[in-house]
């Protein structure tokens, strides 16, 4: 037996917000956007997955968090 899910490539932003730190290239102000990932089953929502992402707002980069 086969399902279909799906996890479409469509994200909503939630919010931003201004986050510590500087942009390792270009030294500019970092900036941290809350995005919500639906998961659908036969076009029926079943998961909502909520990252952060963050970006540069001089170079528009998507930087990596590092630990």
């Amino acid at each position: 037996m086969w399902f279909l899910f799906v996890c479409d490539g469509e994200e909503r932003e939630l919010g931003r917000q201004q986050a510590p730190g500087s942009c390792s290239y270009c030294r500019g102000k970092v900036q941290a956007m809350d995005v919500e990932r639906q998961c659908n089953f036969c076009f029926l929502p079943i998961c909502f997955k909520i990252k952060r992402k963050y970006f540069c707002t001089l170079c528009s980069r998507r930087l990596e968090l590092y630990y």
